[in-house]
Parts: C-alpha cells; structure tokens; sequence
C-alpha cells in the first residue's frame, strides 16, 4: 500500500548489508520519500551531519560504529530526528535501551514493508506535529512578553486586594 508522501521528507537507510539498505532506498522512493543509503555507522553519520534529514533507519550491528553509539550521535546534532532501529539481533533490553537513547522505534529483520511503512507514517507525524508545538510554544512567549506590563501589575495588583 503505497500512498502519495511529502517529497520533501528525507530519509537516511545506515546498514551494512548493501542488498538490504539498497531494497529498503527502493521501496521509501516508491513510497514518495527522498531516500539515501549509508553503508557503515561513520558512513551514515557524514551523511547525517551534511544531509537535511528527519528520519534515519539504522542497522544496531554496524561494523565500524555500533548502532547505538550512531544513535546518540544523530541526535546530537539533531535531537528532534526520528531514528528507527533495524536489527536481526534484537532482544528487550536492547529494545529498551534504544528506545530510551531516543530511537522511535525498533523493528527486526526480516523488516515487514508494510509495518515499516505505518511506522515511518507514525513517526513522522508525531515529527511534525512535536515542531508544530514548538512554533506554538514560541508564539504563546511572544504574546505574553508582548502583553503590556501595566496590564501584568494590574492583574497582580487586584489578586492582592482582592484576597
């Protein structure tokens, strides 16, 4: 089930199996998305750092960088990136972990195109919908810093003579 996406949205596929990251580019262009592969952790995090990308698929067992250790290295240079961990070594505690380093979601292989792509389609709304807030958050400071300051001691002003 392929529907019409945002082109704009970028997506970083970081494994080491080239076959699998290769078939993973493929399906996330059919999907509408602008997909490139990395195929190693220092690879993917180049990428990273010079691409402007909001999601990111990694492999967990990378050859030159754990996928863990590119996890908290994505977001540090973007903490509101969403970050998918693929593994075919997965267990709970690596899920937990993962999931509490920042990762969105954690998926084993062999990958269900059709889950993946729900859940690219979850992350990034919540993505957007968590950038959304934060232009509100910045719009609610600029309207109370723009509320006059007589208006603000009026307020207080009344709290205390009313008590």
């Amino acid at each position: 089930m392929v529907l019409k996406t945002d082109k704009t949205v970028r997506i970083l596929v970081v494994d080491d199996d080239q076959q699998l990251a290769n078939m993973l580019v493929e399906f996330l262009v059919k999907m509408g998305y602008q997909a490139t592969a990395a195929y190693g952790g220092r690879e993917g995090l180049t990428q990273f750092e010079q691409g402007d990308f909001q999601l990111a698929i990694l492999d967990l067992k990378l050859p030159d960088m754990d996928g863990m250790e590119l996890l908290e290295a994505i977001k540090a240079v973007d903490s509101r990136a969403v970050v998918l961990i693929i593994t075919g070594y997965g267990t709970i505690e690596s899920s937990i972990i993962a999931v509490k380093k920042g990762a969105y979601d954690f998926i084993p292989k062999p990958i269900n195109l059709e889950a993946l792509e729900l859940i690219i389609r979850r992350a990034l709304e919540k993505h957007t919908l968590f950038k959304q807030l934060g232009i509100f958050r910045g719009l609610t400071l600029a309207l109370i810093i723009s509320v006059p300051v007589w208006l603000i001691l009026g307020i207080i002003l009344a709290k205390i003579l009313l008590k």
